[in-house]
């Protein structure tokens, strides 16, 4: 991990924390300091949690496509966290990991296809203030994902709109996973 958390972290405690410290090493062989930090306010990561544990449920949208708009969302908006973690998660699910490592040169790699990237700038397009996504970006990905698949497009680059500025702006890093479990390391783009 690079810096300090801006907030100490907070002892997981409890029969919950417990679980949840399981839980945690299971499947990211460690507790993040992240999760410890967000700790001091155990409601928020509870609520936190059951959201993203929900957005892995919904189905409308191809699991890659999801992937990538949510890495291209972390990148644009610089959690180190995110970026890794989703990395991580993408090797542990099966999803196109090739792919994955590339999302933050998404506008220069040779790798997506033209649907991938109009997810990707999409992503990018609702992090930015104000917003730019525009009519025309709004309805190619209507054309093609469907309205339920839009929605759960916007809801997943919403949540982790949410989680990589929170991550940010308390100094929660990377912590490696992606190294952890021998992937090569995330490509580097112009602007991140």
């Amino acid at each position: 991990m690079t810096g300090t958390t801006r907030v100490p972290r907070a002892e997981i405690d409890g029969i919950y924390g417990g679980v949840l410290k399981i839980a945690m090493r299971k499947m990211m062989g460690g507790v993040p300091q992240g999760a410890e930090v967000l700790w001091n306010h155990p409601k928020i990561f509870k609520d936190s949690m059951k959201i993203g544990r929900k957005s892995e449920t919904w189905e409308e949208l191809d699991k890659n496509l999801g992937t990538f708009a949510v890495m291209a969302a972390a990148a644009d908006i610089g959690c180190s966290f995110c970026l890794d973690f989703n990395y991580f998660m993408a090797h542990n699910k099966g999803l196109d990991e090739d792919k994955a490592r590339e999302v933050p040169r998404w506008r220069e790699s040779d790798a997506f296809t033209t649907l991938e990237r109009q997810v990707m700038e999409y992503a990018v397009a609702m992090c930015r203030t104000p917003l730019e996504v525009t009519d025309e970006l709004s309805d190619a990905l209507l054309a093609q994902l469907g309205p339920a698949g839009l929605v759960e497009l916007a809801a997943k680059v919403a949540f982790m709109n949410m989680s990589a500025r929170m991550n940010v702006a308390l100094g929660i890093h990377s912590e490696q996973y992606a190294d952890a479990c021998g992937l090569k390391p995330l490509a580097v783009g112009s602007t991140v």
